[in-house]
Formats: C-alpha cells, sequence, structure tokens
C-alpha cells in the first residue's frame, strides 16, 4: 500500500522500543532485527486507518513475533556446545534506551538475560514489559490477550524465577575501569597473584565459542582456577590482539581485536571491588552486531 499516512515515520519512531523488546525477549541482536522487519512487513501491509494506538499495535506485534521465535530458540539452545551467552550489545550510545541507572543497566545485563532462560516464553514477555518498558498489568494484557489478573501472576512468579540472590554491581565507571585496567595489565605479565587479588573467591568464567571457536566447555569458579585460566588464555590468543573498552549491556567490557575484525567481547562484572564474573563471547556468529555497530561509529 502506498504510505500517504506517515507510516514509515511512525514506525521509525517506535523501531528503537520495538528492537529493546525483541533483544530481551530473544538475546539476540541480529534475532531482534529480524523481528523488527517482520514487524515491518505486517505495520506496511496493515489497514493502519484501524490503528487507534501505533505504540500498542507494534508492541502487541513485535512481542507475538518473538514469543514465536522462543520455541524453536529453546530447542536451539538446548542442543548448543558449552555456555550459552546473549549477544553482546554496546550501549553507551543507547541502542537498548537509556541506562542511567543501576537497575536499567542491570536490566540488560547479560547476567539478567541468561536468567530470564529460566522463564517460559509468556513470563518472559511479562517481565520484560514489566521491568524493562514500565507497561502496567493492563496494558499487558492487552498485549497478550490474557487477563489483568493472568499477567499479575506470571509476573510475580517470573520476578521470583529471576530473584536469586544476586550482588548489585558496581556502578562507578571510572572505579571499573581502573579495576579492568589493572586485570588485564596482569593477565598480560601473567602475573596470578594479582588476577587472584582482584577477584572475588566465588568468581566464574564463562565462554561462549559455540562449535566455532575453541572455548572451555563448562563455567570455570573459584578464584585460583579463574586467575590461572585468565593468564593462560591470555597469552596463548589475546597476546597479538588489539584490546579497547567499551560499555556491552550496561557494563565495562573489553573488545578484542584482530585489526577491524573483532574476535572477541569479554564482559566484567564487579562487585564490592572485586571482580565476581567474567562472560568472554568469542562465538563470530555473536559478534556481528557489535561490528556492524563499530563501523557505523
Amino acid at each position: 500500500m502506498t504510505d500517504t499516512s506517515g507510516g514509515t515515520a511512525v514506525f521509525m519512531e517506535h523501531r528503537p522500543r520495538m528492537f529493546g523488546i525483541a533483544y530481551r525477549m530473544l538475546g539476540s541482536a541480529d534475532e531482534a532485527e529480524d523481528t523488527v522487519q517482520d514487524a515491518w512487513l505486517r505495520w506496511s501491509g496493515a489497514d493502519r486507518t484501524d490503528v487507534g494506538q501505533p505504540a500498542a499495535w507494534l508492541a502487541k506485534t513485535v512481542t507475538r513475533l518473538c514469543l514465536n521465535r522462543l520455541d524453536s530458540a529453546r530447542v536451539r539452545r538446548e542442543r548448543y556446545v558449552g555456555p550459552w551467552l546473549p549477544e553482546p550489545v554496546l550501549t553507551a550510545g543507547g541502542a537498548l534506551g537509556p541506562l542511567e541507572s543501576a537497575e536499567q543497566r542491570d536490566g540488560v545485563s547479560l547476567a539478567l538475560l541468561v536468567l530470564l532462560e529460566r522463564l517460559t516464553p509468556v513470563e518472559r514477555a511479562v517481565y520484560v514489559l514489566r521491568e524493562a518498558f514500565g507497561y502496567g498489568h493492563r496494558e499487558i494484557a492487552a498485549v497478550l490477550d490474557l487477563t489483568e489478573a493472568n499477567c499479575r501472576q506470571l509476573y510475580r512468579r517470573a520476578a521470583q524465577r529471576v530473584a536469586a540472590p544476586r550482588p548489585r554491581f558496581e556502578a562507578d565507571p571510572e572505579r571499573l575501569r581502573g579495576l579492568v585496567d589493572a586485570f588485564l595489565a596482569a593477565a598480560r605479565e601473567g602475573d596470578v597473584a594479582a588476577l587472584e587479588r582482584m577477584l572475588a573467591s566465588d568468581a566464574t568464567y564463562w565462554s561462549d565459542g559455540g562449535e566455532k571457536v575453541s572455548a572451555a566447555r563448562r563455567p570455570v569458579s573459584g578464584r585460583d582456577r579463574v586467575a590461572r585460566l585468565v593468564a593462560g588464555l591470555w597469552s596463548k590468543y589475546a597476546a597479538g590482539l588489539d584490546v579497547g573498552f567499551a560499555e556491552v549491556n550496561g557494563s565495562p567490557a573489553v573488545l578484542l581485536r584482530a585489526g577491524d575484525l573483532v574476535t572477541g567481547v569479554l564482559v566484567v562484572d564487579v562487585a564490592d571491588g572485586r571482580i565476581l564474573g567474567l562472560r568472554a563471547v568469542v562465538n563470530p556468529d555473536k559478534l556481528g552486531f557489535v561490528q556492524r555497530q563499530l563501523s557505523r561509529s
């Protein structure tokens, strides 16, 4: 149909929110982009004279498309080789919306997105719409074609399932950068003792290589084991790479590059002045979105 009603402009106005919903639902930036494109096809083919509230119509459309995708995604992740981590997204430019508070940053962290995998697709939809976008239960009910009471019950259940005790991550950017700088310096030197001093006693290292890149098939936990692993990996794989810093999913991160090609993203979780978690995404299939973000900057 001919776009005589400003339909493209309306869609583009709401596109960032749709991408934010889809990414939080799916944990994949590439799939989120595909979902938003599918929503565009539906929007461009719809009789928009019947659409009283475009924002609600588009939110409902993208959420329903995500629910359809999540069933097949769950099967793929059950077969995934090694730890599964979400696709990283550079967030300093607002790709996932404003991240001005600790709560907002926590809401897009890799740690939380992994926890959301515990939820059923509908629970995840309710939780994302409520927590990340402030939808009321009545609005969520309209999006999901459920009763308001049912949405309240789903939200309580979802909140309980992701509310396992989690530390509040360090929020001061300068302190974070200083700690990450020191950690990388110790890794370059192979100084295991220095690495141990910066790690929490129960620190854990996750590495997502899929079947494409050699990576630890299981999480590695414990200060001494993680320190030795990081020192060994750095000397074996990272010594010749360019190292940069970025904000990824609201957290400090290290970007590893061979020339212009991103080969790895290491997200660092810091709590109480110590490194609690290290999440390395080295599967090249999951680095394409970050690569495109960098090419546009």
